[in-house]
């Protein structure tokens, strides 16, 4: 059960519509995808795409780092996948502080461990939930725009808008109450990127407070502690946490009283992969902090690792894993269908149930 080859190459995905968020557009995508593969001839897959603005590195970096003087191969090459914690501690000890390289390699080994066993990675976890229902997200567009695209992805069978926010809050209202009138059994989330101050999460808050809306996504600067915490408890609950919490450390420090939300949003490539997740998702669970699943643009490769962490999670109440619907193409098939927007993993396979397309 030796690792026989470490392969890493970038892959431009594309994006099958450029979009906006409040600090940033954008209109292509790289991915850094790692390719593991066992004497048996058994392969797992990783793959990863940090933000730069949220955790300092992009896909660029991470593929630096893997390959610079072939560091991930010499790391993992003739090592028995069957010790997977002692290699996982390898890869967080030599790429610590890299959060995109942690989560290609954390992945890739935990789905060749899981192949090589022949059991399904969330069957490995533990299962907790059968499927969840994803958001799909709109940018930041005009009202017209916005209802024109959410219109487009409830026929493609999305049953929960996200509406990315931040520029005004006038127009953000505007937005989300048009949205409102238009769908009403229909759950809709709000994410902000940082884009508010506290006089205006407010304003807007008391703008959208009869739209029915489930979650606000970091509202505030990641820097903001003091006044998350401030925020009355009628909005702190809907606060999902996102570009504050990278880590476990952060996560150990956002639950501490009073707390900065009600909601921690998890990404694999924030934290580096799912061995960190699972440690920020053991102290929301004892904070009594409820979880969301968040994702970048990203392959089905770690948009069904995200998936699988996620349902292994009894306190897991939102998914936003819709990365991989934004792409013009991907590097493998399966993981996971769309249905009546859930997402459903594919356990009829070991692993991640993937197929390269290759």
């Amino acid at each position: 059960m030796k690792i026989r080859e470490v392969q890493i190459r970038k892959e431009n995905l594309g994006l099958k519509r450029p979009y906006t968020i409040a600090y940033k557009s954008v209109d292509s995508v790289e991915n850094v995808v790692v390719t593991i593969r066992l004497e048996q001839g058994i392969t797992g897959w990783g793959a990863a795409n940090p933000s730069k603005y949220v955790v300092g590195e992009d896909a660029d970096d991470t593929w630096k780092w893997l390959t610079e003087a072939d560091r991930a191969a010499a790391l993992l090459t003739g090592a028995d996948i069957r010790a997977l914690g002692e290699l996982l501690n390898r890869v967080h000890q030599t790429f610590g502080g890299h959060p995109g390289a942690q989560a290609a390699l954390d992945i890739a080994l935990h789905d060749a461990f899981c192949n090589a066993i022949g059991v399904p990675l969330l069957k490995w976890l533990g299962q907790a939930h059968e499927k969840m229902l994803t958001s799909v997200t709109i940018g930041i567009k005009s009202v017209a725009e916005t209802l024109a695209e959410a219109e487009e992805y409830v026929g493609l069978g999305f049953r929960c808008l996200k509406v990315k926010l931040g520029h005004s809050w006038e127009e953000d209202v505007a937005r989300v109450v048009k949205l409102r009138e238009r769908w009403q059994g229909l759950p809709i989330r709000v994410d902000a990127n940082q884009g508010y101050t506290p006089e205006t999460l407010l304003k807007f808050f008391h703008g959208i407070r009869d739209c029915d809306i489930e979650l606000i996504e970091q509202p505030l600067p990641a820097n903001a502690m003091a006044a998350y915490r401030e925020l009355p408890e009628m909005i702190k609950s809907k606060i999902a946490i996102d570009e504050s919490l990278i880590s476990p450390d952060d996560a150990y420090r956002l639950s501490l009283p009073p707390g900065a939300g009600g909601i921690f949003n998890i990404k694999l490539m924030k934290c580096g992969g799912i061995r960190e997740a699972l440690q920020i998702a053991a102290i929301a669970r004892r904070a009594g902090i409820a979880l969301m699943w968040g994702c970048n643009d990203e392959s089905i490769i770690s948009i069904t690792a995200a998936l699988h962490t996620a349902l292994s999670c009894p306190h897991t109440q939102y998914v936003d894993l819709d990365g991989s619907f934004d792409l013009a193409r991907d590097v493998v098939s399966g993981g996971f269908r769309l249905q009546e927007g859930y997402l459903i993993p594919l356990l009829d396979r070991a692993g991640l149930g993937l197929k390269s397309l290759s």
